[in-house]
């Protein structure tokens, strides 16, 4: 998987802004009950978590489940990690 380029980030009012509100999207089975998994991974991660702000949406064959959250992230580091938790995870199949 592709890593996220933040080279455009450098320029002035370009990328993403530090700290701040992301959202996330994680894909993945949708009996492994990530509702409660997504929160709690990125809890574990120390980022703060919007509780009120998590969707999820199943496929219409209901084997997967979208799971959408927004986080704080006060690092890029944090934000990368958010991801890389995510799909660290073997009920996820990936984020955006």
């Amino acid at each position: 998987m592709r890593e996220i380029d933040f080279s455009q980030a450098q320029k002035e009012g370009k990328g993403f802004q530090f700290p701040g509100e992301f959202e996330i999207t994680a894909i993945g089975n949708a009996n492994a009950g990530l509702d409660k998994q997504v929160p709690a991974l990125l809890l574990a991660i120390g980022v703060e978590v919007l509780h009120e702000t998590l969707s999820t949406k199943l496929t219409p064959a209901g084997n997967y489940q979208s799971v959408t959250v927004t986080f704080v992230a006060v690092t890029r580091e944090k934000y990368l990690e958010a991801h890389s938790t995510l799909r660290a995870d073997e009920n996820i199949r990936f984020t955006m």
